[in-house]
């Protein structure tokens, strides 16, 4: 199942498809979504706690990162009729961060599901910013019980 990001918002918003809460979130927007895949987006903003000096540093893109897989989740569980769920990184391998996006900019994010078994997500990410690849990696993740 496909959905644009404006019949997503129409239902729910984006905090409350995720655990985080403002001001640790670190998506904005919802671009696509399929059973194996997402595309999210964040627009940087001045009040986000992961900007130093105008740059978003690579703790804030890894954090955006692990939230795309949240909403990804979260929203599998909208779709059930069901609250979103607590998760936690459960691994993270083989990150590339090739440049750091700053103030203003609008990052996209694709999250692609390689393997889900029992609770367990392992993903393929890639972010881009103006259409150029400024990380990825595979992250797995846990769903708290």
């Amino acid at each position: 199942m496909n959905q644009s990001n404006d019949d997503i918002l129409d239902n729910v918003t984006i905090e409350d498809l995720i655990p985080q809460k403002v001001p640790f979130v670190m998506v904005d927007k919802l671009i696509q979504y399929s059973d194996d895949k997402i595309i999210a987006g964040l627009t940087i903003q001045r009040n986000n706690i992961f900007i130093k000096n105008t740059i978003f540093t690579e703790p804030g893109l890894i954090e955006h990162m692990a939230q795309t897989i949240a909403l990804h989740t979260g929203y599998q569980y909208f779709l059930k009729n069901l609250p979103a769920p607590t998760g936690y990184i459960g691994s993270i391998k083989k990150v590339e961060i090739k440049k750091l996006p700053k103030l203003g900019d609008e990052i996209k994010t694709t999250v692609s599901i390689l393997h889900e078994i029992m609770e367990v997500t392992l993903v393929n990410i890639s972010v881009e910013l103006n259409n150029e690849e400024i990380a990825c990696g595979e992250m797995k993740t846990v769903l708290a019980k």
